[in-house]
């Protein structure tokens, strides 16, 4: 699959009538697009940032396959059991040569297994993001950050995050978006001080 699309940038006009759209302040939706993704939904080969995750990888190929596919993505180093056991790969070109190479293996697995974009959506949560399947998600992601932008936004109102970001919960909302170990990465922290310059 070639993960290269139109890759349409987004301008602060359209990010501040999403956030009206959903009825969250500039600074508020500003805040989460700069630590979940340094403010760009595209790398600098105009791909969707994105992030493989192989534990989940495991977990999908376990479920639907054979042990001898299993076995072979986890001597590739593309899959184990348990998050953590390697670190990530440095830079968006190690990280898309993981994906990719998952997707020789286990295609729709490998889409499922990623975050995709701006909000870094798992791609397991395509429905909570607004899409009819993991495959048009990543086609809108590559389409343009307005699009990504949307599956983020979609994701917090589906998964009864929105209130949280309108109240600058920050450590309720760290908790639901980014999970219960947000803390160790002082999510919270970095989106209130995130927010405090953009506001």
């Amino acid at each position: 699959m070639n993960f290269i699309g139109d890759a349409f940038k987004l301008n602060l006009e359209s990010i501040g009538e999403l956030a009206e759209q959903f009825g969250i302040e500039l600074a508020s939706l500003r805040a989460v697009i700069a630590i979940e993704s340094a403010g760009s939904g595209f790398d600098a080969y105009d791909r969707p940032k994105a992030l493989f995750e192989r534990h989940h990888f495991y977990k999908y190929i376990k479920a639907n396959y054979d042990q001898a596919l299993v076995d072979e993505a986890v001597s590739k180093k593309l899959a184990y059991p348990k998050w953590g056991t390697l670190p990530y790969p440095k830079g968006s070109s190690a990280v898309y040569q993981e994906i990719e190479a998952a997707y020789e293996i286990a295609p729709r697995e490998a889409l499922l297994s990623t975050s995709w974009g701006m909000g870094q959506v798992m791609g397991s949560n395509y429905a909570t993001a607004g899409c009819a399947s993991v495959e048009e998600m990543v086609d809108q992601a590559m389409e343009s950050e307005e699009l990504q932008l949307k599956h983020m936004l979609n994701f917090i109102k589906n998964a009864n995050l929105l209130n949280k970001l309108k109240a600058q919960d920050w450590a309720g909302f760290a908790k639901g978006y980014n999970g219960p170990a947000y803390a160790t990465n002082q999510y919270d922290t970095k989106l209130e001080a995130a927010y405090n310059r953009y506001a």
